[in-house]
């Protein structure tokens, strides 16, 4: 491993980092009518990582493009990006921007607000910092994170639905996030 000089409680050089999509995912899951989840990812995404020298002082922001949305289902990614969902043609991203990092032994808090489909909403992801690493390709530095969340699709104006009976639907309003993301270092 690596070894930098800290930024005050957060165990990165100060500076930029840019997402390295390549080995980076952003994938969510959803439940469909209670009995089984459904995962998809998005395939394209941008973020940087900018390092203050104290943690209040650090930031986050990500877009991503909801049109790369991938269920593994043609049909049911083309239904994703209509308007009973998405609306990409009106609302093409989704954007991430962060308002705070909370620590806590060594675990943090990313806190910021999500905005989809023109609704911004704040959301706080837990985040595992996984190590730092040079790749000896490149000999750039490189960060690995872990976080997960969750998010409610109505609050951002994604109802549809088909109603199951009961209190039971078709697809669950929970809406669970999971991103491994690498960071590299810019030079």
């Amino acid at each position: 491993m690596t070894t930098i000089e800290q930024t005050a409680n957060l165990p990165l050089e100060s500076g930029t980092w840019q997402v390295d999509s390549v080995h980076s995912n952003v994938e969510f899951t959803v439940r469909h009518m209670g009995i089984s989840k459904v995962r998809g990812r998005f395939n394209t995404f941008t973020a940087e990582l900018v390092v203050g020298e104290t943690i209040e002082s650090t930031q986050v922001r990500a877009a991503i493009d909801l049109g790369s949305v991938d269920t593994n289902n043609a049909d049911r990614d083309n239904h994703i990006r209509s308007t009973d969902f998405f609306n990409t043609d009106e609302n093409p991203k989704m954007t991430f921007v962060s308002t705070g990092i909370v620590e806590k032994d060594g675990e943090y808090e990313l806190q910021g607000d999500l905005t989809l489909n023109g609704i911004t909403h704040p959301i706080a992801l837990e985040v595992e910092l996984n190590g730092l690493e040079t790749n000896p390709m490149s000999q750039a530095l490189h960060a690995g994170f872990s976080a997960t969340g969750s998010l409610s699709r109505k609050q951002y104006g994604v109802e549809f639905d088909v109603p199951l009976g009961g209190d039971k639907v078709l697809i669950s309003d929970k809406v669970n996030l999971d991103l491994e993301i690498q960071f590299v270092r810019a030079s």
